[in-house]
C-alpha cells in the first residue's frame, strides 16, 4: 500500500466520522511572533509594554520553560503544524530563496486535521514553509481555506510591505505596518466566518524580525522614558509593542463577537532572538541549540478550562501544539507516523501529575556548532556532530544531505539548568551516570530522526558561493 494511498484512506475515514456540534468544539487562535526572545513581554519581566500579552498571562497560564521546536524559523513552524521533530519532516534549516526544501504535502498539518472535521481555517502573516506561487505546496495545500502571507520576511520592511500574496494573488503595495495589516485581514476573515462552525486561525507576525520598522511615536516614548537606551533598542521595543497592539485588536474582536469564551489561544515565538535585547539569563541566541536559541514565551488562555493567572515551569515545546489541539477538539492525531509532541491538556487543566513525556525534548540544527541538544527535567545535554570541523554553508547544499544523516553526536556536555541556567559549568566529568544515560538516548534518538528525514535533491551548483562558516559558539 503506497504512502499516498494510506493518506487518502485516512482522510476519507476521518471525514466520515460524526461531526460534533460547533458549540461543543473549541476555536483555536495561534499567535506567533518572529525572533522574539523569551523575556520580550512585560509578564516575563521586560520593560517592553505588552498589555495584551500580559492579559493572556493574567487570564490563562504562563510557561516559564517553553521552547520552539527548533532554534530557527522554518523548522520551528514545521514542528508547530505537524507535531513532529522538524528533521523528520525534512526541514533542517530556514528556507533560502529558490531552495528545493519545503514542507511536503505528505506531512499532515493540524490545519488539515481540523479542516477535515469542518473547521474554518485561515493563516495570515509569514509562512516560510515553501515558495509561494511555485510548484511547492502553499498554505492552501496544507489545510488553510484562506491565506494572506509572505514567503519569508515583509519587504522592504514592516512598513508598507509589497510582497504579500492572498490565496495565490499578489496583493501589491500596501500601506501600514505589517502586524496591523495582518490583524486587519485576520479580523475581516473572522467577521466572515460562520458562527455555526468553529475556526482555526494562525496569525504569524513578521515582528520583531529584521528589517525592523516601528511607529516613531513608540520609539520616541522609549527613548524619553529610558534615556540610556540606544535608538536601536528603542526601535526594537517599539516593534514588539506594535505587534502587541495588533494582538490586542484581535483579542478585542473575539470579545466583542462573543467568541473568546470557547477559544484556546496560544501565543509564542518561532525561536530565540537574533539580537542581545531579549535572551536575558540564557546562553545563545537564534540558531543556537543553547537555551537562548529556543526558549520562547508561552502563553495559553482558554476561559473556563485554564485557571487564570497560573504558571508552569514544566518544559514544553512547539511540537506539543498539534496533540494539544487534537485532544481539545476530540480528534485523533495521525496514526500512520511518529508524533513527537504530547498533549498539554493535563498541565493546562491544572493536573500536572497526569502529564508524561516518554522521550526527552530534542533539538537539531545542522548549520551551527554545537548542533544537538537534549532536555530531560533539569538536565541539558549539548553536543557537536562529528563533522563539526567541516565548513558549513549558510544555505543547505547538496553535499550537506548525506552528512545530515551520517553525523553522530560527539563532544557531549552536560548542564544542570536549575543551578546553571547560563550553561557555564559542564558536569560531564562529575555526573558520569547521568551523562552516559542521556548520551545513549541522544545517540539513538538522533539516528532514528535523521534516518526518517527526507533527503533533498539539491542541484550541485545551487549557491555554490555560499560556503562559509556560520556562528560557531565555542
Amino acid at each position: 500500500m503506497t504512502l499516498r494511498y494510506r493518506i487518502a484512506t485516512f482522510w476519507i475515514l476521518l471525514t466520515l466520522l460524526p461531526q460534533p456540534m460547533a458549540a461543543e468544539r473549541p476555536n483555536f487562535l495561534l499567535l506567533l511572533l518572529d525572533d522574539a526572545g523569551w523575556t520580550d513581554a512585560g509578564c516575563y519581566g521586560s520593560r517592553i509594554e505588552t498589555p495584551h500579552l500580559d492579559r493572556l498571562a493574567r487570564e490563562g497560564m504562563r510557561f516559564s520553560d517553553c521552547h520552539s521546536a527548533a532554534p530557527n524559523c522554518s523548522p520551528s513552524r514545521a514542528g508547530l503544524l505537524t507535531g513532529r521533530i522538524p528533521a523528520r519532516t525534512g526541514i533542517y534549516s530556514y528556507l533560502p530563496a529558490g531552495h528545493v526544501m519545503h514542507l511536503r504535502e505528505s506531512e499532515v498539518t493540524v490545519a488539515e486535521l481540523l479542516q477535515a472535521r469542518g473547521y474554518q481555517t485561515g493563516l495570515f502573516g509569514k509562512w516560510h514553509l515553501s515558495r509561494l506561487n511555485s510548484a511547492q505546496p502553499d498554505p492552501g495545500d496544507q489545510g488553510f481555506d484562506h491565506w494572506f502571507a509572505t514567503d519569508n520576511n515583509a519587504s522592504p520592511s514592516h512598513l508598507d510591505p509589497r510582497n504579500f500574496i492572498e490565496n495565490g494573488t499578489p496583493a501589491g503595495p500596501l500601506e501600514g505596518y505589517s502586524c496591523q495589516l495582518v490583524a486587519d485581514r485576520a479580523i475581516d476573515w473572522l467577521e466572515g466566518c460562520s458562527s455555526a462552525r468553529p475556526f482555526f486561525l494562525c496569525v504569524w507576525f513578521h515582528e520583531p524580525h529584521t528589517p525592523i520598522a516601528s511607529p516613531p511615536e513608540l520609539v520616541r516614548k522609549y527613548r524619553e522614558r529610558h534615556p540610556e537606551m540606544s535608538r536601536k533598542e528603542a526601535t526594537y521595543h517599539a516593534n514588539v509593542e506594535n505587534a502587541d497592539r495588533a494582538i490586542g485588536r484581535i483579542l478585542d474582536h473575539l470579545d466583542s463577537s462573543g467568541r473568546s469564551g470557547n477559544t484556546l489561544v496560544f501565543a509564542t515565538s518561532d525561536n530565540g532572538p537574533l539580537g542581545a535585547f531579549s535572551s536575558r539569563g540564557l546562553r545563545g541566541r537564534k540558531s543556537h541549540v543553547w537555551e537562548g536559541g529556543h526558549r520562547v514565551p508561552g502563553l495559553f488562555r482558554w476561559p473556563g478550562r485554564i485557571p487564570p493567572g497560573t504558571t508552569s515551569a514544566v518544559p514544553v515545546s512547539g511540537i506539543d501544539y498539534l496533540p494539544t489541539v487534537c485532544e481539545s477538539a476530540g480528534i485523533e492525531s495521525p496514526p500512520d507516523r511518529v508524533i513527537d509532541g504530547v498533549s498539554l491538556i493535563p498541565l493546562l487543566s491544572g493536573h500536572p501529575e497526569d502529564f508524561h513525556r516518554e522521550d526527552p525534548l530534542y533539538w537539531f540544527f545542522y548549520r551551527v556548532t554545537p548542533s544537538l541538544a537534549l532536555r530531560e527535567g533539569k538536565w541539558s545535554l549539548i553536543a557537536d556532530t562529528d563533522d563539526a570541523e567541516r565548513p558549513k554553508a549558510h544555505q543547505m547544499l547538496r553535499e550537506d544531505m548525506p552528512l545530515i544523516r551520517s553525523g553522530r553526536p560527539v563532544r557531549i556536555r552536560l548542564y544542570d539548568l536549575e543551578g546553571d541556567p547560563l550553561q557555564q559549568t559542564d558536569l560531564a566529568a562529575t555526573r558520569p551516570g547521568v551523562l552516559r544515560r542521556l548520551a545513549e538516548l541522544l545517540e539513538n534518538r538522533h539516528a532514528g530522526i535523521v534516518e526518517e528525514g527526507h533527503q533533498w535533491d539539491i542541484p550541485a551548483d545551487y549557491n555554490a558561493d555560499a560556503r562559509r562558516r556560520l556562528w560557531s559558539t565555542e
